[in-house]
């Protein structure tokens, strides 16, 4: 494939003038490889174990939700010079599709909407709320991780959910506003948990986005990689 037919499509995807004002400079084409290529990878984040599987595929695009390169950079050292080094010496493309995927139609947050079954969704700033039938076990489940409930979600009606780090006491507000009975997101701290107005449920931040990311590849036909992080537990 073509890198500039490529781009084509992933801006009618994701357009790029949907993202947040932040992720300026840090989507789209972050790092150019080869002007063609045949195998195409897809994971959430471009970690080593990531990188590398998809060299082991003889990848030439790998296309991630967020930049390995958050901050301007003075100097290439480090593991950031290690996963450069890797990914160019393999003239890999890598493609960065982060809050304007976030936004789009079929995007991050419509994606968790279908695994989780939610009708008569609305629009939030940066999710939705939609009409939930399942309980939280249930939800659970279907996410594949553990989840940290605070206050008392009882029988959900309609569920909130904003994908990746959504627990901003504005975001609770309007959650509220629009009709939630409560909230899933990811990384819940504990001075929001304290003032929040809806019982909030806790996943991981990998839970709720990765979906997205596995369906667009599953569509598109590329390889999905996962390298979801592991935590353990210590008596």
């Amino acid at each position: 494939m073509d890198v500039k037919a490529f781009i084509l499509d992933m801006e009618r995807i994701a357009p790029p003038e949907l993202a947040e004002d932040f992720d300026a400079g840090k989507i789209g084409l972050i790092v150019e490889g080869a002007p063609e290529f045949d195998v195409i990878c897809c994971a959430l984040d471009a970690t080593p174990a990531v990188v590398n599987e998809a060299i082991r595929l003889k990848a030439g695009m790998l296309v991630v939700h967020h930049t390995p390169l958050w901050a301007p950079l003075t100097a290439l050292t480090g593991p950031v010079a290690a996963l450069m080094r890797d990914v160019l010496s393999a003239r890999m493309n890598v493609w960065v599709m982060h809050t304007n995927y976030d936004h789009a139609p079929e995007g991050v947050n419509d994606a968790l909407a279908e695994l989780l079954s939610l009708t008569d969704t609305v629009p939030l700033t940066l999710g939705l709320v939609g009409t939930c039938m399942i309980a939280p076990a249930e939800i659970s489940q279907r996410l594949g991780c553990p989840l940290r409930i605070w206050g008392d979600p009882g029988s959900i009606r309609r569920l909130a959910v904003i994908a990746g780090s959504g627990f901003d006491p504005e975001f609770l507000r309007e959650a509220e506003e629009k009709g939630a009975d409560a909230v899933l997101s990811a990384e819940l701290k504990h001075s929001v948990m304290r003032s929040a107005p809806l019982p909030c449920i806790e996943a991981t931040h990998y839970a709720l986005e990765a979906p997205a990311m596995r369906r667009l590849a599953a569509r598109r036909g590329w390889h999905y990689i996962e390298d979801e992080p592991r935590l353990k537990t210590v008596p």
